[in-house]
């Protein structure tokens, strides 16, 4: 019977073709998400302004995020096929443009553009594998795809390395070329969508509330207490922008013939759920492979290798999850499956902080296999919940605001764990000083591990029964569109 399953399913099933596209476009996240940290250094020894890396990251995490509700809503309006490839040719431009770049302004600019790119790469790969396989066989797939993270974890760092060291930094962007373009042919070749053609009304001002609003506040979020206090003119005009937009942006989506995104989505429980649990998720991320490097090479002056290999742990862990998280949750039911990987993330992120105050590189690598591990049984069958309660017509945006969720968790993270870490640090001796750093790092796992627990208990939400029961079928009246 599992043979049976695997012919329809893997690569020479009808659909494997287009599986490895997917596994092609989710590499080209998978890698980009773990390669350029470690060639920072190499990046400012060329480029100069040290200053302003940290923008290498939250400039593009701020495009992903802010395009994600706009991508998503599109792939339910014209199809995933023209939104997935206009990702992968903006993921293309801004990997040839972040090679030749010439200094670190225009890096980041170009960033941005590599960015917008992901916006559209990470929740279409996902919602095209909720369109063409029933949940049974995501249980399958999921395997698949996370191997692709598996191999990114251990090829990313490696390739940043050898680039820097050996050859230059510009090829970190560069070999994203020929996976762009393969991924991008292989798209155009096997992946073929009916999408019902009808007149649409684009939702121009819906889009541009959300997309200032958003970018207000995760800019707020992501620089506050850094580039500039948290009490400051730029912080405070930042917060207030935000607010107001996301505030007019209800009023605007009840005036839109077909808006943006629809709110009524998160009135349905299971849907605000799964949402909650993926901000939990994305924060427990960001708090891990944040600040555990910090911790190791501060406490103990552990080479960024050893650091680097125990938060890899952590990305060893998930993949190896959430590949048999299918077969668990088809045998128990999303909300075990769910429960049972936060009450493992719960012990991974008590036992990190746990061991704070004793820093190991061997017991942080442990601790965030484990942690990992839960994750990994936490995101894909809270979002594949979430994607089989609707039909063809909403799918692509209550993917994107599960993803789009995950982003605003980190931001949010990025903002808690690191006011607490600055300020324990300030008080301190500074953060070179063993207790210090010992003493702050503790007290930031102690907040991820009341994220994980306010994760769990979030997850409680999730309704009983089977991935067959009525709470997690489609709603009725909302025809699919294929």
């Amino acid at each position: 019977m599992s043979s049976n399953r695997s012919e329809t399913v893997g690569f020479r099933s009808e659909r494997g073709a287009v599986l490895m596209a997917l596994m092609l476009t989710t590499g080209l996240i998978a890698i980009d998400a773990t390669i350029l940290a470690t060639a920072v250094p190499s990046v400012v020894g060329e480029l100069g302004q040290f200053e302003q890396f940290p923008w290498l990251f939250s400039s593009y995490m701020l495009a992903q995020a802010v395009s994600v509700p706009i991508y998503s809503k599109l792939a339910d309006t014209i199809g995933r096929k023209p939104i997935i490839l206009i990702g992968v040719a903006l993921f293309l431009l801004g990997s040839i443009l972040c090679g030749l770049a010439w200094n670190m302004t225009a890096l980041i600019l170009f960033r941005i553009v590599q960015g917008l790119g992901a916006g559209a790469v990470a929740p279409m790969s996902m919602t095209i594998v909720g369109d063409l396989y029933t949940v049974e066989e995501r249980a399958q797939v999921q395997g698949y795809i996370a191997s692709v993270w598996a191999v990114a974890s251990v090829v990313g760092p490696a390739l940043g390395g050898i680039f820097s060291q050996f050859a230059s930094w510009r090829w970190i962007f560069l070999v994203n070329i020929p996976l762009c373009l393969v991924a991008g042919w292989a798209l155009l070749r096997s992946y073929h969508e009916v999408v019902e053609r009808r007149a649409h009304r684009i939702d121009y001002l819906g889009a541009v509330t959300l997309t200032v609003g958003l970018t207000a506040l995760i800019l707020a979020l992501l620089q506050g207490g850094n580039a500039w206090p948290w009490i400051s003119l730029p912080s405070l005009l930042a917060i207030g922008a935000g607010i107001a937009a996301l505030a007019l942006f209800p009023l605007v989506e009840r005036r839109a013939a077909e808006p943006v995104l629809d709110l009524a989505l998160l009135a349905r429980p299971l849907i605000r759920t799964s949402t909650l649990i993926s901000i939990g998720v994305g924060a427990l991320l960001i708090g891990v492979t944040s600040f555990v490097p910090t911790y190791l090479e501060n406490a103990i002056n552990a080479v960024p290798l050893v650091s680097g290999a125990a938060v890899a742990a952590l990305t060893l862990g998930w993949p190896l999850a959430a590949s048999n998280a299918g077969r668990v949750y088809m045998r128990h039911g999303f909300r075990l499956t769910v429960l049972a990987g936060a009450v493992i993330s719960v012990v991974g992120s008590i036992a990190l902080a746990a061991f704070g105050h004793w820093p190991s590189p061997i017991a942080v690598a442990a601790s965030c296999f484990v942690i990992g591990f839960g994750l990994g049984w936490v995101a894909a069958p809270s979002m594949i919940a979430a994607q089989a309660s609707v039909d063809w017509n909403q799918r692509g945006v209550v993917t994107g605001i599960v993803v789009f969720a995950r982003t605003v968790g980190s931001a949010v993270g990025v903002a808690v764990f690191g006011a607490i870490a600055n300020n324990l640090i300030a008080a301190g001796a500074g953060e070179h000083d063993y207790a210090t750093i010992v003493n702050a790092s503790t007290w930031v796992f102690v907040a991820i591990a009341v994220t994980a627990v306010l994760t769990l208990l979030v997850s409680r939400a999730l309704p009983k029964g089977p991935v067959d029961a009525p709470a997690y079928a489609a709603q009725p009246g909302e025809p699919a569109l294929d």
